[in-house]
């Protein structure tokens, strides 16, 4: 379900506010900005907030990295709220202010080739942040490949599929269509899944990942197959499997009986797989990828390459081969929550640990 977004961009500035600075804006305006302006500007634009890391994981790290490794550095912000023809608007404002590095995460892959274009005509470097622009010509990108993820899902729930004994088939809950990544993490769970001793009895797209859309796919999946017929379901992250789990339990089925697959180690779905709700998800290091977005855009800004060894391989989007920073993702189950999420400091114990999960922690050897 892609968005029409009309290409003309540089009419937008027209409409919007020069000033950089001000309070935090969510919603999507130029956001918070910090430090001071003679180090330079550097724009994060981030994609949606019903995915929980981006405000809570992506953009306090990528700051924080920012001002490590640029004290001096000023940093416009904004979230698109899952709108592409605003995450445009926001480009076009950073550009505006001044910004000499646009750092995005995009809401639509394709339509925000225009972004980088647009960037480039102004003389702004482009990184890549998580989703791949396509065909387009952009400086870097920083993100992991997304096909070894879907891989990962579909192998831990065939593996666990496997262990219990199940019979049936499989519902996948797949991501949004408007994001490079939920393709790839498509192609690699079914590189697994298809033709496996579990048949694939429903697939959906979810539009924006959101969870709301992926209960009412679960719901209809379960109409469709029937209850006693799902033996598994492939989420291809944590909000879609929420949804899923919440349709479920709508549906009167335990989701303890039925493995569900995550990603993005959320802090709600670490606990659903404490208490055993949710089977895994994939852990990102997100503080890894987000500082180290931080250190090639400061080194995009000053004129330089990024430090030695962190570019360290190349992804085809369509137009050029773009140098990439790709690092690794890991399987979390309840065995190694507290040797990866846990250890790395992504999530600590007070905050998975709360009254309602002790006991789950406890079990788990994290409390």
């Amino acid at each position: 379900m892609k968005r029409t977004v009309g290409a003309a961009l540089g009419t937008v500035a027209l409409a919007m506010s020069a000033t950089a600075c001000g309070g935090s804006d969510n919603g999507g305006g130029n956001g918070g900005a910090s430090g001071s302006p003679k180090g330079g500007k550097i724009a994060l634009l981030l994609p949606e907030s019903k995915t929980t890391r981006y405000e809570q994981q992506d953009r306090p790290n990528f700051t924080q990295g920012l001002k490590q490794y640029c004290p001096d550095c000023q940093l416009l912000y904004s979230n698109a709220n899952g709108d592409a023809a605003r995450q445009q608007q926001q480009a076009e404002q950073a550009i505006t202010n001044g910004a000499k590095v646009i750092v995005i995460a995009p809401v639509d892959t394709k339509a925000a080739a225009a972004i980088a274009t647009r960037a480039k005509q102004a003389g702004v470097k482009v990184i890549s942040y998580g989703r791949l622009i396509e065909n387009a010509d952009i400086d870097y990108l920083v993100s992991y490949d997304p096909v070894e993820v879907g891989r990962q899902q579909a192998q831990a729930l065939q593996g666990e599929l496997e262990r219990r004994g199940k019979r049936g088939a499989v519902v996948m809950i797949n991501g949004a269509p408007t994001d490079d990544l939920a393709a790839g993490f498509k192609n690699g769970a079914l590189g697994v899944l298809k033709g496996g001793a579990w048949p694939i009895a429903r697939q959906y797209d979810t539009p924006d990942w959101s969870p709301d859309k992926a209960q009412r796919e679960m719901e209809q999946a379960i109409t469709a197959v029937g209850a006693d017929k799902v033996a598994g379901v492939y989420a291809a992250n944590d909000g879609t499997a929420s949804g899923a789990i919440a349709a479920m339990k709508g549906a009167g089925i335990s989701p303890k009986t039925i493995p569900v697959t995550g990603q993005d180690a959320e802090l709600a779905a670490i606990q659903r797989i404490l208490t055993g709700s949710q089977y895994m998800t994939v852990y990102q290091p997100i503080r890894t990828e987000a500082r180290n977005a931080a250190r090639i855009a400061v080194a995009a800004l000053r004129g330089q390459q990024p430090p030695a060894g962190l570019i360290n391989g190349k992804r085809d989007n369509g137009k050029i081969q773009v140098p990439s920073y790709l690092f690794k993702t890991v399987v979390v189950t309840k065995d190694n929550i507290k040797d990866t999420v846990v250890k790395d400091g992504f999530l600590t114990k007070r905050q998975i640990c709360t009254d309602a999960y002790a006991a789950a922690c406890a079990s788990a050897g994290i409390a």
